[in-house]
């Protein structure tokens, strides 16, 4: 057997995912429409990416003219650029090694960067201080992520490490957790609150896991994905209570924290430090931000940081180890995180382009968050709760039995098969939701595209699930019909 036949068990039992499955089938229907095939669409509209650039929206103009300006040095005498821009690329090019994007950086970024986190955090947190030693870039949050999951997952042979995690939760979550040997601990949000995070619920889960796993972090998502839910002050207070009454490390993904327009942000690290000193000084909590999600949209770059706050010394020289491995953030996504955490200010050339960018995208959000809830509601059997923040909604459907046994038949979760067949038969991809029992399944909309995009996608959908329970209550109708008359045979 060759080394590349050796492949480790736990990848070569690895299954293709819904999600990843739905996206191969969207790729060969755009195949197919390119080599020309007829359809009743043109193209397919794809709601489920969360990468705004790639659904049509517009980059930011300060973040793509600083980046040019690094990559192009003779762009810094050109005066079509902005002041503000190229006296911004200067100063980050004077932080590279060599002043060039083409040097390497350290393992946990570089330290001119770090800095303007830190100072980020301190502003955003109301004074409570950051200090650039405790931040870490990485390629973006879901590795930060995966560096920590590996610090946490137990020796082999050892009792498995546990990471409570929400029920519902990032897609991509239950297979990180999985590859790294961790067991996901589930503790539901309650939809009908606005999926909110009941205290009773972590106890509950925290129980239920007693003899399959060491439960040895917590990990929130605020605001919420996919639910759109943001966490208030008394939440956030009740989940730090829990994390220091029940020893665990405090995971916060805040990833579209510059995406909330339906109530407040308040950080974790905010929230922590404006309680009392036994919790401020002794709750671990790692928090992460990256470039990809909310108003910068700029996922490509791949860059991320996380910091860590009450981390023993010990793990953090683990972590700079692990990041030696993973090399480091590419340098012109650590130079974005430089322009995302510190903007163009009042007076600078820039300032009033960048400023209607971004108060446009979160418009654009806003508006279609608003419009995408109101369609929702109104289809038979959906039911969505209005999102706070984030680039996601996340109904319920309740779907036909005619379609859940079908489902059953062909071994497929009843979300994945409506998701499958909207695809088919509308050209419109949108994420299943994860199965939280009962009769009730759930689909996952990104609403951060176009506006005329998800104006058209919306219609395709009403469509589609009106003919669909129309079908299917017609089916429905006509077994009963036909069992009627079987049982009227029967009694004559």
């Amino acid at each position: 057997m060759s080394s590349l036949q050796q492949v480790n068990p736990r990848v070569r039992g690895m299954r293709t995912s819904p999600h990843a499955a739905l996206q191969s089938l969207a790729a060969r229907i755009t195949q197919e429409i390119t080599q020309g095939a007829q359809r009743s669409f043109k193209e397919v509209i794809d709601l489920t990416s969360g990468d705004p650039q790639r659904a049509g929206m517009k980059s930011i103009s300060f973040v793509r003219q600083v980046l040019a300006a690094c990559l192009c040095p003779h762009l810094l005498k050109d005066t079509s650029l902005p002041l503000d821009v190229r006296l911004r690329a200067q100063s980050l090019l004077d932080s590279c090694d060599g002043g060039s994007v083409g040097a390497y950086t350290p393992s946990a970024g570089l330290a001119r960067v770090r800095q303007s986190i830190a100072e980020f955090l301190t502003r955003r947190d109301a004074g409570a201080p950051s200090y650039s030693r405790d931040v870490y870039i990485s390629a973006g949050s879901q590795v930060a992520l995966m560096l920590l999951v590996k610090l946490l997952a137990s020796g082999e042979g050892e009792t498995p490490t546990g990471v409570l995690t929400p029920v519902p939760s990032p897609h991509t979550l239950p297979g990180l957790l999985d590859e790294e040997g961790v067991t996901l601990v589930p503790y539901r949000l309650t939809e009908e609150r606005g999926w909110a995070l009941e205290l009773s619920e972590l106890h509950r889960a925290l129980k239920a896991s007693r003899g399959h796993c060491n439960p040895r972090a917590i990990y929130v998502s605020n605001p919420g994905i996919p639910t759109g839910h943001v966490q208030d002050r008394k939440s956030i207070e009740e989940v730090i209570r829990f994390a220091l009454t029940n020893p665990s490390l405090s995971l916060s993904l805040q990833v579209y924290q510059d995406s909330v327009f339906g109530s407040e942000f308040v950080s974790y690290k905010r929230v922590l430090f404006q309680m009392d000193k036994v919790y401020s000084e002794s709750v671990e909590l790692v928090s992460f931000h990256s470039l990809s999600s909310g108003r910068m949209g700029e996922g490509g770059l791949r860059a991320g940081f996380m910091e860590a706050v009450n981390m023993d010394p010990e793990v953090t020289r683990y972590v700079h180890v692990m990041l030696c491995f993973d090399i480091s953030a590419p340098v012109t996504g650590q130079l974005a995180l430089d322009l995302m955490v510190d903007p163009p200010k009042p007076g600078d050339a820039s300032y009033d382009t960048y400023t209607q960018e971004i108060l446009s995208a979160r418009a654009t959000l806003s508006h279609n968050a608003q419009r995408a809830w109101q369609i929702l509601n109104g289809l038979p059997g959906m039911s969505c709760q209005p999102a706070m923040g984030g680039v996601y909604l996340y109904p319920s459907v309740r779907l036909p039995a005619g379609i859940l046994e079908q489902a059953e038949m062909l071994g497929v979760e009843p979300d994945v098969l409506y998701c499958q067949r909207f695809l088919q038969e509308e050209g419109v991809l949108v994420g299943a939701g994860l199965h939280h029992g009962g009769d009730t399944h759930h689909l996952r909309l990104c609403v951060l595209v176009p506006p005329d995009s998800l104006e058209e996608a919306l219609t395709r959908l009403s469509s589609f699930h009106l003919r669909l329970v129309d079908r299917f209550s017609q089916c429905e109708g006509q077994r009963r019909a036909r069992n009627s008359q079987r049982e009227d045979l029967s009694v004559s």
